[in-house]
């Protein structure tokens, strides 16, 4: 009687706590483990209750699966109520019936712009997974997206958790440190002033458990290039780091140098060891050359002029790292230091910032420049240092609590939207810094082609 009492009372709870929510999300066509990831962890704003709308089939029975097993960790266990419909009309039936008011788009990418446009066109705030464009038609699609939400009133917004990732938070604010970083350099085509790289892994492990990607994910007319993927990340962060808060206008402030593309060969079983498919579907069949391997144009880099810097942007793709995890390398140079951030096994796989001095200056007096720039670093992040590594080099020391993880990001994303919508409106530099970034990742798409 007792457990039927107080399993009564937790419903009720949960009802009242549906009723009285302000954000109430309905997930559009899951495909992605990102959209998952939006529901890590539960916030007080937001409804438990989650519509899902789909198609059906293996990507919607892992999106549940993953929302399930967040519900039965062991720690901090999640409560979502997911109200699933299945047809093909599902876009439709999302619309017609509107048991929520944001829309979480995170899958197919072929068809995201056209979820993205017809979620905002009937009057719905989308959070979407990046990246929202893949092709230059895609672009002029969102470009009507962003017009439509603003006469709409609703928001469009992307995910970026890179901009959450600390060793990149403090980057950016030591390049607003003239003492330290002096002026932004130019750079030239061949020598840039920015350059941000990034080497991910087909087969890795999301929330502990092994990542099964979908067949789709390796046709890169579903999926994207790398060129317009990861990159869109990378481009979000040169803009974000070296005009942080500054309005940038498409038409006139970006013109992309050259750009290339190349693939990464994929053999049958590891194709099987992350789909758990023993064939190649008919629509990868005309990516699989006379090796037998199936060729995905994952790769690519392209530099750019952003308002006149010079920026570089690569991203690979391998099938598993020989040890570690994704990696990350990012340079900024300034007059006075370059800020570089390094991962690799030196650094145990782990982000870590380095200020190495360009100015004729003596350690010990620049050593005392970066212990007055730690003043108002430690009042934000309290407890990071600085150690000297070298003659002219310092490595920025980070307390571990700061260093969450990927996936912990997406809290952190979602909390910045909750605030918007509290707001009823984004920064006045993000929505058209959003159309600037997909303009650089579709021109280079097209330029590299």
């Amino acid at each position: 009687m007792t457990k039927y009492l107080l399993a009564s009372l937790v419903v009720a709870a949960m009802a009242a706590r549906a009723e009285e929510a302000t954000v109430k999300l309905m997930t559009l066509d899951p495909g992605h483990f990102h959209a998952a990831l939006v529901q890590k962890l539960m916030d007080p704003r937001v409804s438990p209750v989650v519509h899902v709308y789909s198609p059906g089939g293996p990507d919607l029975q892992q999106h549940l699966a993953r929302i399930e097993g967040f519900n039965t960790r062991a720690g901090d266990p999640t409560h979502w109520q997911e109200r699933v419909y299945t047809g093909s009309d599902f876009l439709e039936k999302m619309i017609q019936e509107r048991p929520g008011n944001v829309v979480v788009i995170s899958g197919n990418n072929a068809r995201k712009t056209a979820y993205i446009f017809a979620a905002v066109n009937a009057g719905l705030h989308v959070l979407a997974d990046k990246p929202m464009a893949i092709t230059t038609a895609d672009f002029a699609l969102l470009q009507r997206a962003f017009a439509c939400a603003a006469e709409k009133h609703v928001l469009l917004y992307d995910i970026m958790t890179e901009r959450s990732e600390i060793t990149t938070i403090l980057q950016k604010e030591l390049a607003q440190m003239p003492a330290v970083f002096g002026e932004l350099e130019a750079g030239t085509p061949d020598n840039p002033a920015v350059t941000k790289e990034s080497v991910h892994y087909f087969c890795k492990e999301v929330a502990g458990q092994p990542l099964k990607r979908p067949a789709w994910f390796f046709d890169t007319r579903q999926q994207g290039e790398g060129i317009v993927d990861v990159t869109t990340h990378l481009v979000d962060l040169v803009q974000w780091e070296c005009f942080p808060e500054h309005v940038l206008d498409f038409r006139h402030d970006i013109d992309v140098v050259k750009a290339r593309h190349w693939a990464t060969a994929l053999t049958p079983a590891q194709f099987k060891k992350v789909t758990q498919l023993d064939t190649w579907p008919d629509y990868l069949r005309p990516a699989v050359g006379p090796d037998g391997r199936l060729h995905v144009l994952a790769n690519g880099e392209f530099t750019y002029r952003l308002r006149g810097i010079h920026a570089k942007i690569s991203v690979v793709w391998n099938f598993e790292p020989p040890s570690g995890g994704d990696t990350h390398y990012s340079l900024m140079r300034g007059t006075r230091a370059a800020l570089v951030i390094r991962q690799g096994a030196e650094q145990n796989f782990k982000p870590t910032l380095y200020i190495e001095k360009r100015v004729a200056q003596p350690d010990a007096s620049f050593a005392m420049t970066l212990t007055t720039a730690l003043g108002p670093i430690n009042q934000a992040w309290p407890g990071v240092t600085m150690q000297q590594v070298g003659e002219g080099r310092w490595k920025v020391l980070v307390p571990e609590k700061y260093r969450i993880g990927h996936e912990a990001h997406f809290a952190q994303v979602t909390e910045r939207f909750l605030s918007y919508l509290a707001a009823a409106r984004l920064p006045a530099w993000e929505a058209p810094n959003m159309l600037a970034k997909y303009f650089t990742t579709t021109r280079a798409y097209q330029l590299s082609r």
